[in-house]
């Protein structure tokens, strides 16, 4: 009869031991995510790109120049899409080249190619020049140069 009370003390404790550690052991129930939510973020007022940025002087108002901050500039002599600044103008009048003509380009900004197959931005299809005497960032040294020189606005 020992033998009948011990083999159910066992199986009767076995299995509340076992109830009690599954009661103990359920996965918890999920908790919910806290929302977060973020301020939206300012849009600037000049656009931020790769290619130009816009830099204002009280003299020539607004203007753009490259991300380093060198002005650039359009050739009146150009037609929209065509660059006629060749030679030894193209010499004190560096294009402003770009790498490829396909990609993600700002708005109002396009790539020519040029006679010599190079590609160039330009600015509402007027093709972008550098000075060669501008030596520093915002340097507008070739504004009004000869009447047909004018930093790109």
């Amino acid at each position: 009869m020992m033998a009948v009370v011990v083999v159910l003390v066992v199986l009767v404790g076995g299995y509340g031991g076992y109830r009690l550690y599954k009661h103990f052991t359920r996965p918890a129930a999920p908790q919910p995510v806290a929302q977060t939510t973020t301020a939206p973020t300012a849009t600037p007022s000049v656009p931020q790109n790769s290619v130009y940025k816009m830099t204002q002087t009280s003299k020539l108002g607004s203007f753009l120049t490259d991300i380093k901050g060198m002005t650039l500039y359009t050739y009146a002599k150009d037609k929209t899409g065509v660059s006629n600044c060749t030679g030894q103008c193209l010499v004190a009048w560096p294009a402003f080249t770009a790498p490829t003509a396909s990609g993600n380009l700002p708005e109002s900004v396009t790539v020519i190619t040029r006679s010599d197959k190079s590609l160039q931005y330009a600015w509402k299809g007027m093709p972008l020049y550098y000075y060669s005497g501008d030596k520093a960032a915002g340097d507008t040294n070739g504004e009004g140069i000869g009447g047909v020189w004018s930093v790109a606005k």
